[in-house]
């Protein structure tokens, strides 16, 4: 008779199995990583708990976990943040079980607020969830025209004059042009934006599966998407663009671009992310032609009476978001990361 999940610490000897048990999982994802640890530390400076499940000498089971904690924002473990999935991944109902106890004694040791978890689907029914976001995700063909034409007709009308107006997309090696696209689009929505530092390290602790993809339209770039790539999936993480891209399709021809270099490389599947229902953002990945697909991010309440929300949508935030707005590119980016570190 096989023994019982033991859960344990994750250690730096571990990395290599958990890494190898996530690849292999069909519900293990980019975001399950081992290396997001050393990038939630180094970026952020929060304090990670990855939490390993064995039986039999074996891995049965992970879960990531950080510990985000402001004054302002109040005091929280969180799988993952700055992610959009996390929660566990277990080979059997018993090493699941025993993370779950495992995660909820922790987030009762530590004192916080509430323990979040971010599924791509239902795992705590009891627990309280959102429904607030969903994500797109769809097959790529083989063939790219196959791909291209399976984009609805209007929006496949602005890919192609991204092509005809002569937008080209080229790699970059470093965060620089970006960064400051990204900034920019991020000032222009209300919300405080990260550090740089934060990208360099994703590129530095990720290595090729981390790849910038910056549009140019007439010498100066308009567009550019940080981009995860894991097993046979593309994920097109963080885009923006100037308003000069919209004049030319340059957003749409992006993400084109994005989707023919993965097919290229194999890629079968197109993550585009998670959307908060009723956005623009929203509106934009379903003309693609893409299909909103249920996340389940659900709570453990210890201290917190209530889920959290700190949305955008939530009215409170409204006058802040308006005066974020007016504030000049610069000031945002040097007032931004402080508040974003713990927006995740």
């Amino acid at each position: 008779m096989p023994e019982s999940a033991a859960v344990r610490p994750c250690a730096a000897s571990d990395l290599e199995a958990w890494n190898a048990f996530v690849l292999e999982r069909p519900d293990g994802t980019f975001f399950h990583r081992a290396e997001w640890q050393q990038v939630l530390a180094r970026a952020f400076g929060h304090r990670t708990h990855y939490l390993l499940a064995e039986r039999d000498g074996a891995v049965s089971g992970v879960l990531p976990l950080a510990e985000v904690k402001s004054r302002l924002f109040g005091h929280a473990l969180v799988s993952t943040p700055f992610c959009v999935y996390g929660g566990i991944v277990a080979s059997d109902p018993d090493s699941h079980a025993a993370l779950t106890r495992a995660a909820c004694e922790l987030a009762e040791r530590l004192g916080v607020d509430y323990l979040e978890m971010r599924n791509r689907t239902l795992q705590h029914p009891g627990w309280p969830s959102k429904d607030l976001y969903v994500t797109f995700r769809k097959s790529i063909d083989p063939e790219a025209e196959k791909n291209l034409t399976a984009i609805p007709r209007k929006q496949r009308a602005v890919v192609r004059k991204g092509i005809k107006e002569g937008c080209v997309a080229e790699i970059d090696a470093d965060a620089g042009r970006h960064y400051a696209m990204y900034s920019e689009s991020l000032r222009n929505l209300g919300t405080p934006v990260f550090s740089q530092r934060y990208l360099e390290v994703l590129q530095e602790v990720f290595g090729p599966d981390c790849e910038i993809l910056t549009v140019q339209h007439g010498g100066a770039p308009i567009a550019s998407c940080l981009t995860f790539y894991f097993r046979d999936e593309v994920l097109p993480y963080y885009g923006g663009g100037t308003y000069a891209a919209r004049a030319v399709g340059g957003n749409d021809f992006m993400y084109w671009e994005i989707m023919e270099r993965a097919r290229q490389r194999g890629c079968r599947i197109f993550d585009y992310g998670r959307s908060k229902r009723g956005t623009g953002a929203f509106d934009f990945k379903r003309f693609w032609g893409f299909e909103p697909e249920p996340l389940h991010y659900e709570y453990y309440l210890v201290k917190a009476r209530a889920m959290p929300n700190l949305s955008p949508t939530n009215p409170k935030y409204d006058r802040m978001i308006r005066l974020w707005r007016q504030l000049p590119l610069r000031l945002t980016q040097l007032l931004g990361p402080p508040v974003a570190k713990y927006l995740g």
